[in-house]
């Protein structure tokens, strides 16, 4: 492949979760390594790479609407290739050259370093090629990426899951859980922050039963506190646990690790006893509950976030209620909401006790009007607060003609900070400053009373400004603001 002004371009379009995230930087650093260069701009790129999500059916008609459009725009672009990966190519690995035979190549979960390979064959042999791996042979680890944030990087620990709830079709896709042993984990997360890395997530399906391939109990904990141990690592955070799976002991290595983020995704998907049970999940409404009081009793000021599905076959009324009791209980910071969707070759898109489309979009509006009025309500406890923000890339939002830069809270949360008068005084991204929150919306926090101090994490500089809270900041929002 050459390199320079006749190499070919290359687009990534990637749906779903973290991990598709990060398998899309894989995906760009093999096709990096093989020659490839990233489209610049709105240029149309010779290669476009779905990667692809199966855990909702809206997915599914966002690809295909996708590929029909881009149908006429390869046939007036010559030698234009398209290529669909991930965990739907891998559920519908005959399915989509039939509704879309101009795709050049479909490829699976396992297989991510193989891309290269299979467009040149397929340019070369005019035909289109379907590769799907049963199992993982390689840890997708040792791939090249190429990273979104210069500052921030996944870091994989684990792939596949071994739980069997009746919802959801992953384990399929990804396989039996796969654990990297730890001191691989180390060497990667201490290679990043060397490259100047101040963040890292930690992935996995279920990263609580991290261990079980060698036999450790407690290797995530373990594994948290060791990160505590890397000299210029500030943030370390994960996704996703399993509430079965949740124990002291990681709860305690959250507490009692400096650089381990007091923040914490822990899917509900229902708080009815009877459809956890027909979920499959093994956890019921109070075992939630009490991790939640562990988590706080021993992180005060931890924001917590969930899943929450709504509509799931056989789901009454009496049941949704039971969610919504749960969700004024645990006073989420934030909860991703999603109207159950069937998906093929699971349980319960087996089951002859659908709920009927309107009572679940009733449902939905009402639990998403619950969860903003109650995250608006403990972001509201943040006004007057001082926090530390990692800051973002690009610029954040900008009212009026007061601008502001974007970045989050070690608690995760999204604050949006007056940026200084001086361009040489703004934060870049990955500085750190602490800054006082002013103001609070449902989905966001501001601090327009200036950086009260500011850690250039680049070059090591910090300095202090003296703290002048702005006036005539006020908290009137209608009763459902949305940020």
């Amino acid at each position: 492949m050459d390199i320079g002004e006749n190499a070919r371009s290359y687009e990534v379009i990637t749906y779903g979760c973290q991990m598709n995230v990060h398998d899309s930087e894989r995906i760009s650093g093999v096709l990096q390594a093989a020659g490839y260069v990233r489209a610049a701009g709105e240029a149309q790129a010779d290669v476009v790479v779905f990667n692809t999500c199966a855990v909702r059916e809206n997915a599914d008609n966002r690809l295909y609407g996708n590929l029909g459009h881009l149908a006429p725009v390869k046939e007036s672009h010559p030698g234009m290739m398209i290529a669909v990966g991930g965990c739907m190519a891998q559920k519908d690995r005959d399915i989509v050259l039939k509704k879309a035979p101009w795709v050049d190549v479909v490829f699976g979960t396992h297989n991510l370093g193989h891309l290269p390979l299979l467009l040149e064959r397929a340019r070369v042999e005019k035909a289109s090629q379907v590769e799907i791996l049963e199992a993982l042979e390689v840890f997708p680890s040792t791939l090249p990426t190429v990273r979104g944030s210069e500052y921030a990087a996944w870091v994989s620990i684990s792939v596949g899951c071994n739980n069997t709830c009746t919802f959801c079709i992953v384990p399929s896709l990804r396989g039996k859980e796969t654990d990297r042993r730890p001191s691989d984990v180390l060497a990667e997360i201490k290679m990043l922050v060397d490259q100047g890395v101040e963040e890292i997530t930690l992935l996995g399906q279920n990263v609580n039963t991290y261990g079980v391939d060698f036999g450790d109990k407690e290797a995530f904990g373990k594994l948290l506190r060791a990160c505590g141990d890397i000299a210029g690592l500030e943030r370390v955070r994960f996704t996703s646990p399993y509430p079965k799976d949740f124990t002291d002991d990681v709860i305690a290595a959250m507490a009692q690790t400096h650089n381990v983020m007091p923040s914490l995704h822990m899917p509900l998907q229902s708080g009815s006893d009877k459809v956890l049970r027909e979920m499959r999940r093994a956890y019921r409404k109070e075992r939630f509950l009490e991790l939640i009081g562990k988590v706080r009793q021993a992180m005060p000021d931890a924001a917590i976030t969930t899943d929450i599905i709504v509509g799931f076959p056989g789901e009454s009324d009496a049941d949704f209620e039971e969610t919504m009791d749960v969700v004024r209980q645990a006073r989420f910071a934030a909860a991703f909401t999603f109207q159950y969707s069937k998906r093929p070759g699971t349980p319960a898109a087996q089951r002859d006790d659908q709920v009927p489309a309107e009572a679940v979009q009733e449902r939905y509006l009402r639990l998403a009007d619950l969860v903003a009025d109650i995250a608006w309500q403990e972001n509201l406890k943040q006004v007057g607060r001082q926090v530390e923000v990692l800051f973002a890339e690009g610029e954040g939002r900008k009212d009026a003609d007061t601008l502001r830069l974007s970045g989050r809270a070690r608690d995760n949360r999204l604050v949006h900070v007056k940026a200084p008068e001086a361009t040489a005084l703004r934060p870049r991204p990955g500085d750190i400053a602490e800054v006082e929150i002013t103001y609070a919306a449902p989905h966001h926090l501001i601090a327009d009373g200036g950086l009260i101090g500011l850690r250039r994490t680049r070059s090591g500089d910090v300095w202090e400004q003296a703290h002048a809270p702005a006036a005539g900041i006020g908290l009137g929002l209608p009763a459902r603001a949305r940020g």
